[in-house]
């Protein structure tokens, strides 16, 4: 009896592990910002999840739940720049377009901004930024010289926002730690963008079989080199605790 009881119990507790709710904050400019929290517990840290272009919060569906067995929470925020992806409709922005906002790429600072003052009023410990092509290189911008900005994880960053802004330059001297995970394609792209970044700080990876994926479509089960992906990434995640 007591060890069908202690199965339940582990059922039980697996099934809330990460247990999904939708959230809401609002932007510096007055626009509602829509995220998916999965939360492990509110002592633990949080890493803020962020898709690429025309994609929603639906780009975390199942990694997520994957991340928050590393001790996290996590956040998968919906930007003003974005779509639909997994099923998931992207609210944030829909209400963008509806309202007359700018849903340009650099836009979505905005956004990612708000969901770091969310995460800081729950929770005082350093957060992770987790990002997915565009959003990786916003990622970048926002977490150096930010102390509520522990490390930075960025799937395929690329120069987005030039002439604008040069990644590659605005990250010279990068002083945090930070994992950079690209495709086979994008690795000679990705190696002459963090040139400048102190060899201690920048963890490069791409797989050694396969080709890989663009963003964080890499963890995915579809990509065939996921595997080597997430052994990569926990391996990071153990550097960082």
């Amino acid at each position: 009896m007591k060890h069908l009881l202690y199965i339940l119990f582990f059922i039980v507790c697996n099934n809330f592990l990460g247990a999904q709710e939708k959230v809401s904050f609002t932007a510096e400019d007055g626009l509602p910002v829509t995220a998916d929290l999965y939360k492990v517990n509110p002592d633990k840290p949080y890493v803020i999840l962020l898709h690429q272009a025309s994609y929603s919060r639906g780009e975390y569906k199942h990694t997520a739940r994957k991340i928050v067995k590393f001790g996290y929470n996590c956040l998968a925020v919906d930007l003003r720049s974005g779509g639909e992806v997994n099923y998931i409709q992207n609210h944030t922005a829909l209400l963008a377009v509806q309202k007359g906002y700018s849903t340009d790429y650099l836009s979505s600072l905005k956004d990612i901004e708000a969901a770091i003052q969310w995460v800081k009023q729950r929770n005082d410990d350093p957060i992770i930024l987790l990002g997915s092509s565009f959003s990786a290189s916003l990622s970048l911008l926002l977490a150096k010289g930010n102390p509520d900005i522990e490390a930075v994880i960025a799937f395929s960053p690329g120069e987005f926002f030039e002439p604008e802004i040069s990644i590659k330059h605005k990250i010279k001297n990068f002083n945090k730690p930070v994992f950079v995970a690209a495709s086979k394609r994008e690795e000679d792209y990705i190696k002459e963008m963090f040139h400048f970044v102190p060899s201690a700080n920048k963890t490069i990876f791409t797989p050694q079989n396969g080709s890989g994926e663009h963003g964080s479509k890499s963890l995915w089960k579809s990509n065939p080199s996921s595997k080597e992906y997430w052994l990569a990434l926990t391996m990071f995640f153990s550097k960082i605790r």
